[in-house]
């Protein structure tokens, strides 16, 4: 597994580094320690969302491999991803038409609830779909060239790619029908503001960041980790009673496993670091 530097996005990937992944006009999978970052490289396309590469991102997420700690998705060139590849659309009667969103699904819950936190190191275009996909991720950071759209509505479409479940999440459903109703943009800061992201830096700073976090995610417990991907969302949509019951027994397993016992004991003991103010 190679450690790379934390790059800059405009000279990622390394010339001198081996893809782990690499589906040609797609995407690759390159090592920054322990995270895997992954790039779509459609940027002649500003990585809109083709079939084979939703079928790819599945593939990736799917079979991650046992060593990394967390994952960062990002995009090649000036633009995250600008949604669905309008010039592949082809014309689907309903049943094809639920199916092809269900592969969607399928292919961003494997992100959302698979095995590793991910985080999305957002530029440019993030657009439609391109916003689905950021919000499957668990963590999102946006440079100051990032600008956000639903077109949807205005092109007589509606998203599919799980949108609608995920985006309300974020920043409520009234705000996302305003998006799909007016063809309404956001820029990085309102966006910041809304909770579209959450953190938000200088013109090619995203990947940088989103590594720098990601490093940091891959050193807590992998169970805590674990149990924010997997068990977090699925309290918020319970109801109180049932969540408060679920997060019992989450707080039980978490708090048994050895390595959360060992850092408390570091805590007791003062070896470990104390919470400051920053």
């Amino acid at each position: 597994m190679t450690d790379l530097a934390t790059p800059a996005t405009h000279v990622w990937p390394p010339a001198d580094s081996t893809p782990f992944v690499d589906h040609p006009g797609l995407l690759q999978a390159h090592w920054v320690g322990a995270v895997a970052v992954i790039t779509l490289t459609r940027p002649a396309k500003r990585n809109a969302m083709n079939d084979p590469l939703v079928h790819a991102l599945k593939s990736t997420f799917e079979h991650m491999p046992a060593q990394a700690v967390a994952a960062v998705i990002h995009g090649q060139g000036d633009h995250f991803c600008a949604g669905l590849d309008l010039s592949e659309l082809q014309e689907r009667d309903a049943v094809e038409g639920l199916h092809h969103s269900r592969m969607w699904h399928t292919a961003l819950n494997a992100i959302e609830y698979g095995r590793v936190p991910v985080v999305a190191a957002l530029h440019g275009a993030v657009v439609g779909g391109g916003i689905e996909l950021a919000s499957a991720c668990h963590i999102r950071v946006a440079d100051d060239s990032a600008f956000f759209a639903l077109p949807e509505g205005t092109r007589g479409i509606f998203v599919g790619g799980g949108g609608s479940v995920r985006i309300p999440r974020l920043i409520g459903a009234s705000r996302m029908a305003d998006m799909m109703f007016t063809g309404r943009v956001y820029n990085a800061t309102d966006a910041e503001r809304l909770g579209l992201c959450h953190y938000k830096v200088d013109a090619g700073g995203a990947l940088a960041k989103a590594i720098e976090l990601a490093q940091r995610i891959g050193q807590n417990a992998p169970m805590t980790n674990y149990a924010l991907m997997h068990a977090l969302p699925r309290i918020a949509d319970q109801t109180a009673d049932h969540g408060l019951f679920t997060e019992s027994l989450i707080a039980a397993i978490t708090e048994n496993a050895p390595i959360a016992k060992e850092r408390i004991r570091a805590f007791l003991e003062g070896r470990a670091a104390k919470v400051r103010a920053s």
